[in-house]
């Protein structure tokens, strides 16, 4: 509302006397303010009108006391009114709000239908399975009674080759090598049939702890095989239960230590993968550590490869890794693990006592693992025996190989000693050129070892015997004095 429609609005009676004018004009004053300071216009807030008018109609009482009776009952009649309106759109609210509920039930009523058709759909899916899974069990208890009973004995092992074993996966072999070894062993091999029965129903009842150990106990492991793993496999996880495939390993491990004869490699290499997929690290490294598995290639990858990715248990990893890459004669796998767990003596001596490292065995390792301590000691000597490498070649190689940073570390180690030390190195260094010196020197001063440089110049100038030599030379060698 506009401050000109409030002017046209407003009828008082005439006032004559000075200080009823100036109450009007403070009153039509007040109006005004409070009508822009809440931003009232023709199409605003009710209430807010109210509340300000009856500040207005409460001081004018206030201020006309000979009328003060009269105007209160008045404004109790008005604030009655006001009231009732209020509660009769707080009816007409609510009523509003329950006839938009009664107009949704209707569809809600549709959702409940078909959720209901849903449920009544699936229940008759789940009805039909459990008559298959009960028709399954039923067959396999009837096959169980006639074997008991023998009355099919003569059908089972029957040599014609149209009627095979019954109930029978990837362990047929045995039972048919059974009979044809020995045809008086019949009921060994019915033994055998059983237990690969009563296995299949363990499966099907989902009792895999118990299906475990029944595997795990079979005769003639005729339970440990990959057939065996794949139905675990299948069964997969379980919320809230153990994991079937873990206790089928658990199992076999455990009776191989018992019986003392190591689960097979195929086999092995399985459990492992499956302890370190449940991060089981502590089954594994007791597998390994009691003999129970067989040692491969394989299966030192797979720990090692496990190590990498658990930075925390690396080194107990490559320790076991370690282990069974010595077991299994792969001494460069074996070697590498000793190095990356920072074992540069115990290295050394692998070295020492296998002998069997070439010079491009040793350049791999320290391109796989560059240790400084590893190069420095395959470059001197190590309880009396010659260096394994030349320390001027391993230098280049590093250049060469895009491995800058540690050879220049190794510098840093050399020009740290003086210049008795890089003449040490040279002397007794028969494998070194006088060019790659040449070219030593070079890369020192590139990298900003000047000092170095000048030291492997002035001592190359110093020895007998050598002279400048032309680049199409390329068999001089510094060393070439000490034989004449």
């Amino acid at each position: 509302m506009s401050i000109q429609e409030i002017y046209k609005h407003a009828v008082l009676p005439p006032i004559i006397s000075r200080s009823d004018k100036e109450f009007l004009e403070s009153m039509q004053r007040y109006i005004i303010t409070e009508t822009e300071r809440v931003g009232c216009n023709e199409d605003g807030p009710a209430d807010e009108y109210y509340i300000i008018y009856r500040n207005v109609f409460d001081k004018v009482i206030e201020y006309v006391a000979a009328y003060k009776s009269i105007l209160t009952s008045i404004k109790k009649e008005y604030d009655a009114f006001i009231e009732t309106m209020k509660e009769s759109q707080r009816t007409v609210f609510c009523l509003h709000g329950k006839l938009k509920a009664l107009a949704a039930e209707p569809m809600a009523l549709v959702y409940h239908r078909k959720r209901t058709i849903q449920l009544e759909a699936r229940m008759r899916a789940i009805e039909n399975n459990s008559s298959k899974i009960q028709s399954q069990i039923d067959k396999m208890k009837q096959l169980r009674a006639e074997y008991d009973a023998k009355e099919v004995r003569y059908h089972t092992f029957s040599k014609d080759p149209s009627k095979p074993i019954p109930v029978i996966t990837g362990d047929e072999g045995i039972v048919e090598e059974l009979l044809e070894d020995d045809p008086g062993k019949a009921k060994e091999a019915e033994i055998l049939l059983c237990y690969i029965e009563r296995f299949n129903e363990l499966i099907l009842l989902g009792e895999y702890e118990k299906a475990a150990c029944f595997a795990a106990n079979s005769p003639r492991r005729i339970l440990q095989n990959i057939e065996t793993v794949n139905k675990f496999k299948a069964v997969g996880k379980i919320r809230g239960k153990p994991f079937p495939l873990l206790l089928f390993f658990e199992a076999i491990f455990s009776t191989s230590h018992a019986c003392r004869r190591p689960i097979d490699a195929e086999l092995t290499l399985e459990g492992i993968k499956c302890g370190l997929s449940e991060k089981r690290l502590d089954l594994v490294i007791n597998w390994v550590t009691q003999e129970r598995v067989t040692f491969s290639e394989e299966l030192g990858d797979v720990i090692c490869d496990y190590g990498e990715q658990d930075t925390y248990n690396k080194a107990k990893c490559l320790a076991l890794a370690q282990m069974i890459y010595s077991e299994c004669g792969l001494h460069k796998k074996a070697l590498l693990c000793l190095c990356k767990q920072g074992q540069i003596h115990r290295a050394m001596e692998y070295i020492l006592q296998f002998k069997d490292f070439t010079y491009d065995d040793l350049m791999q390792l320290i391109k796989l693992c560059p240790h400084t301590e590893l190069i420095q000691c395959l470059t001197r000597e190590w309880n009396g025996k010659p260096p394994s490498l030349s320390f001027g070649l391993v230098i280049l190689h590093l250049f060469s190989v895009d491995m800058k940073k540690v050879g220049i570390k190794l510098l840093q180690e050399i020009s740290k000693g003086g210049k008795g030390i890089v003449e040490h190195l040279m002397i007794n260094d028969p494998f070194f050129s006088l060019e790659n010196w040449q070219e030593m020197a070079n890369i020192c001063l590139q990298n900003g070892f000047d000092k170095l440089s000048h030291d492997i110049m002035s001592i190359l100038q110093s020895q007998a015997g050598v002279t400048e030599i032309s680049e199409e030379d390329d068999t001089v060698n510094l060393m070439e004095h000490v034989f004449w």
